[in-house]
């Protein structure tokens, strides 16, 4: 009998919720950051979607944000012209970045001691967060709006996707442009894997990898619907994608076969990413919700109970879980 997917629903926020990320790893488990249009972002216990806190402060919509690897630290942009800086255990603010646009993405080197943003005004900036108060190193080049901007190779180059329809691989030290895609269309999302330097980036319907060093395609992916964000599994058996048809899509990575497909939102998918133990996958949507999913669908795990049909009384053999399909959390 197929096991139903039971995702746990995450409310809280009042407006679409943009972006996403998880912590790695830490002594406490791990832990999901969500940007959100409310101005509010919002921290959670990962494997359950617990609310922890809201970090207060920014005054317009927030459009990314950022957890660094232990979870210390969280990093938000805004369209407040600033990038914030957060202690994630306390909640209070560390720093206030002002720019001169809307800021649009944020991302700590391993070391937690620089942010990278990037946004509307079209430049990166790298921020050495043990020196607020130094000007942040400048490098132009995109004639678009910046939508993401990620560290690579350890930290020692860069990659950005911008409205100009193109992603760039920056060099740290020269600050120099390396090499350059041109898409037909804007880029929706990128995700960098360090495991064997993969780059997941989504346009159109089209979900494609790409080595992140040498920007030559891995392989390409063509889904049912637009979609607007998509996150390989850490052992990279398959991937997922949201987008605009409201659905989650389920992928086999080599085979490119679409394995599942599931309806939860109730509006457009705006951001998908797996947790770093590869176990669930979380969605966040222009409805306002987030979503965990399990990955391995009937497996007991967080709050996820598997209850097997010998165990069921022959009243209630239809429900495979002792949880309700719609979990609050």
């Amino acid at each position: 009998m197929a096991m139903r997917q039971t995702p746990l629903t995450c409310s809280g926020h009042t407006r679409p919720v943009v972006d996403l990320a998880f912590s790695g790893i830490t002594p406490y488990g791990y832990f999901l950051i969500s940007a959100c249009k409310d101005g509010k972002p919002m921290m959670r216990q990962g494997d359950t979607g617990d609310w922890i806190g809201t970090f207060l402060g920014h005054k317009g919509a927030v459009w990314g944000a950022t957890l660094n690897t232990d979870a210390t630290k969280a990093a938000t942009a805004a369209a407040d012209f600033t990038a914030k800086v957060w202690d994630a255990v306390s909640g209070d603010e560390v720093l206030t970045l002002a720019h001169k646009h809307i800021v649009k993405t944020v991302t700590f080197t391993q070391d937690s001691n620089c942010l990278l943003t990037g946004g509307n005004d079209k430049l990166l900036r790298i921020y050495d967060l043990s020196n607020p108060e130094a000007a942040p190193q400048e490098i132009a080049g995109h004639t678009s709006a910046i939508k993401k901007a990620l560290w690579c190779n350890n930290d020692k180059q860069i990659l950005s996707a911008a409205d100009d329809k193109t992603i760039r691989l920056w060099d740290r030290s020269s600050m120099e442009q390396v090499k350059m895609l041109t898409f037909e269309t804007s880029v929706s999302s990128m995700e960098y894997v360090p495991d064997g330097e993969v780059l997941v980036i989504t346009y159109g319907r089209t979900v494609a990898f790409y080595n992140a060093l040498s920007l030559d395609l891995i392989k390409a992916v063509e889904a049912p619907a637009p979609i607007n964000s998509a996150s390989l599994h850490p052992e990279k058996d398959f991937f997922v994608a949201g987008g605009e048809d409201f659905k989650l899509y389920k992928f086999d990575y080599s085979t490119k076969e679409e394995l599942e497909s599931y309806k939860g939102h109730f509006g457009p998918v705006h951001c998908v990413r797996f947790s770093p133990d590869g176990e669930l996958y979380a969605s966040g949507s222009e409805d306002g919700t987030l979503r965990l999913w399990q990955t391995a669908v009937g497996k007991t795990y967080g709050l996820w109970k598997c209850v097997l049909p010998e165990d069921l009384g022959a009243d209630n053999s239809e429900q495979l879980y002792t949880t309700t399909p719609e979990i609050k959390a």
